[in-house]
């Protein structure tokens, strides 16, 4: 199965501008003359004990780089664009926000503070992109990062950016997240635009990829260590799937 591309040629000039924007706590959205905070990023990196606590699950991957690793099991049957969000979809409390999780498009495992295992499917790599990122303002980034981001020179930079920066205690509202667009899919990586409300009128979005790597998804750091492209503001939701929150 080829990569399908769902963008119209109005979004590209968009997509390729790419730049990196991070706070302590989360990612920060500036949108106009306003903030708007949604997202964090994450990486690995650390002592002896960190990298140990982060040999995961995912930490290594499987030989293949396709097998799911142990315990992972998700029904892959599905592989159209979603058209509405999962009804088995709640919502979890994660750094201050909440996140979606869905018992038949991931994350379905759980170990320490890494949640994994997503359906191979367009909406398991929707819910990774959705799911991965949070991590990114806690104590736990540096697991997270060593185990779903992919590696590589980029997340090298990543990794050196983000520990410069604190771990905040700032608290978030739960309906950060408001909604998604699959921009292009493939078995093996994703790029998924993500809708973060700021008030009842004004969004921003920001994509990000992802990389089916050691039996999951995984973000895929951006040219430079970005986690995401530059973040623009939007006054309207039409053509993204809106979270039921």
């Amino acid at each position: 199965m080829g990569k399908i591309d769902f963008r119209t040629a109005d979004d590209r000039p968009f997509w390729q501008q790419r730049g990196w924007q991070l706070s302590a706590a989360f990612l920060v959205l500036v949108l106009c003359s306003g903030v708007v905070t949604a997202l964090a990023g994450v990486s690995g990196g650390g002592s002896d004990g960190e990298r140990a606590a982060a040999a995961g699950p995912l930490g290594a991957g499987v030989a293949d780089g396709q097998s799911r690793p142990a315990g992972c099991r998700t029904d892959d049957a599905d592989q159209r664009p979603p058209q509405r969000a999962p009804d088995d979809v709640t919502w979890r409390p994660l750094n201050g926000a909440k996140i979606p999780v869905s018992p038949s498009a991931g994350p379905v495992q759980e170990s320490g503070t890494v949640l994994w295992c997503f359906a191979h499917t367009p909406m398991g790599a929707v819910m990774a992109a959705n799911v991965i990122p949070r991590h990114m303002s806690g104590a736990e980034w540096k697991t997270v990062t060593e185990q779903q981001v992919v590696a590589g020179v980029d997340r090298d930079v990543f990794v050196a950016r983000r520990s410069s920066l604190p771990v905040s205690s700032t608290q978030y509202t739960a309906n950060t997240l408001a909604g998604f667009m699959l921009l292009s899919y493939a078995p093996e990586s994703a790029t998924v635009r993500l809708l973060i409300r700021q008030s009842p009128a004004v969004y921003g979005t920001a994509d990000f990829d992802l990389a089916w790597d050691g039996g999951d998804w995984k973000l895929r750091p951006l040219s430079g260590g970005e986690l995401h492209t530059p973040v623009t503001a939007v006054t309207a939701n039409g053509g993204f799937v809106m979270w039921k929150v």
